[in-house]
């Protein structure tokens, strides 16, 4: 809480006129491009994250898919997430979020300018229509982010069990699925504290469909989170040798 205030006492001369852009490019009639809209709030975010005293560093840009048209399927540490996502990463992303969050003031409004979805959890004909519609898009080369664990995990880097049913929407739509390690993403927003801190995105070689072909989407999932964790374990014993 204390980060999320320091981020809005420092932009209030700015805040006005971001929330005029992002209201604006949100409208279904805005005229601009998904990566002119997509660069203008990576600037937000950008600025917003080096205001609360948060380094991003990005690892493996270069194993995205230079085809659009693909899903990140990120561990989940806490809300900094999608800011470090969009931080680091320079292909336009959309993004499939809990209901509860979506009416939220920015995040509606963000949401809109990337076309993101939002789940009821509960709701299993609701939850079928989003795979759905995530499919449809992706195969028309848009590029998503879902978060496997379904929850944001209480162990900083330790990685909850991916569901196999957030998958679906992959090997429908027959993308590329590319596995993210987040390190560190917990401390921004759930530590009490505005000392500088620096998180990590790892983004790791993709998972093409002819290489899951066949496969169970729980096995799919079990193999993204075993090559997650593994890189964060990775980066973390490279870090303490230092």
């Amino acid at each position: 809480m204390k980060r999320i205030l320091l981020m809005i006492l420092r932009s209030i001369p700015w805040i006005p006129t971001w929330f005029y852009h992002i209201c604006k490019y949100g409208r279904p009639d805005d005229p601009h491009t998904e990566q002119e809209k997509y660069d203008y709030l990576r600037v937000f975010v950008k600025t917003i994250n080096k205001k609360g005293r948060v380094t991003v560093k990005g690892y493996g840009q270069e194993n995205l898919p230079a085809k659009e048209g693909f899903i990140l399927f990120p561990n989940h540490q806490g809300l900094f997430d999608m800011l470090a996502l969009m931080d680091s990463c320079p292909h336009p992303l959309s993004v499939v979020i809990k209901k509860e969050a979506a009416n939220i003031i920015l995040i509606k409004q963000v949401l809109a300018v990337i076309k993101g979805l939002s789940i009821d959890r509960e709701d299993v004909r609701a939850s079928l229509k989003v795979i759905q519609q995530v499919t449809k898009e992706v195969k028309e080369g848009r590029n998503y982010v879902i978060f496997s664990e379904g929850t944001r995990s209480k162990d900083g880097n330790r990685v909850l069990p991916f569901k196999g049913g957030t998958f679906k929407s992959a090997v429908n739509a027959n993308c590329p699925i590319v596995p993210v390690a987040m390190i560190d993403c917990f401390l921004p927003f759930d530590v009490d504290s505005i000392r500088k801190v620096t998180v990590e995105v790892h983004y790791l070689k993709p998972i093409y469909p002819e290489e899951y072909k066949g496969m169970k989407t729980v096995e799919i999932a079990k193999i993204v989170q075993d090559r997650i964790q593994a890189a964060i374990d990775r980066a973390l014993d490279a870090k303490n040798k230092l």
